[in-house]
């Protein structure tokens, strides 16, 4: 498997060969993980599922899949994601696909959380090649960004935040809001630095993902390898 495209379709496949008829599976946002859920609605099994999008959740019913609202079922008992980043202890960076607040709750509501990635998403500190996604509310946002500043500061992240833009506008979240992307170079205290964040008012939500994912499915030239925290 020599190209990335390749790496995603084969832990796609092998995540889909963990799910079993009866499960309630949360599917997750992003180019990998729309692997999974094309692997998953080729099996066919009697499942129930939770979408972590609506691009997700779309994909998944055109597939003939049933998708239901989170807090509609019991328990999720396997989540199967994607990453930006992953880092040492499965720590990862996530948001890329403007869908972490969503993911987030999610994979605390899974019993069992699986992430998923090519190669190339595998590092040795977080923050490294992918800037770290941050979800704020619509109003009052430049404010928010000035606060976001001042805590990234504390933690020698001097780079601001960029807002996210598509076509000339501003990227909104399925919740209407708005991500500033901070380009961090490398984040040395990651569960400090998400508390620091989520105390700002109007922080919705960050892509720091920590103590969540349970195992990583990594696509490498030599095949599928397994991951533990």
């Amino acid at each position: 498997m020599s190209t990335a495209d390749e790496q995603k379709r084969a832990v796609g496949e092998a995540a889909a060969a963990l799910v079993e008829a009866g499960m309630v599976v949360g599917l997750g946002t992003g180019s990998t993980a729309a692997e999974f859920v094309k692997a998953l609605g080729a099996r066919r099994l009697k499942i129930t599922c939770v979408a972590t999008s609506v691009a997700t959740a779309e994909l998944a019913a055109s597939l003939g899949m049933t998708v239901v609202e989170l807090g509609e079922t019991r328990e999720i008992d396997l989540t199967v994601d994607g990453a930006d980043e992953i880092g040492p202890g499965l720590a990862l960076i996530k948001g890329a696909g403007a869908a972490m607040l969503r993911e987030k709750l999610v994979w605390e509501a899974s019993r069992r959380s699986v992430v998923i990635g090519d190669a190339a998403k595998v590092v040795t500190v977080l923050g490294k090649i992918y800037p770290l996604p941050i979800e704020v509310v619509a109003f009052g946002h430049k404010t928010i960004h000035a606060r976001i500043c001042d805590v990234l500061a504390e933690f020698d992240i001097g780079l601001p935040p960029r807002l996210r833009m598509k076509d000339g506008a501003p990227v909104r979240t399925d919740g209407g809001n708005l991500i500033y992307d901070a380009t961090c170079g490398r984040i040395e205290e990651p569960a400090a630095l998400g508390s620091a964040l989520k105390s700002i008012t109007g922080v919705v939500e960050h892509g720091l993902f920590l103590d969540l994912a349970d195992q990583a499915l990594i696509g490498g030239p030599a095949g599928v390898t397994t991951l533990e925290p």
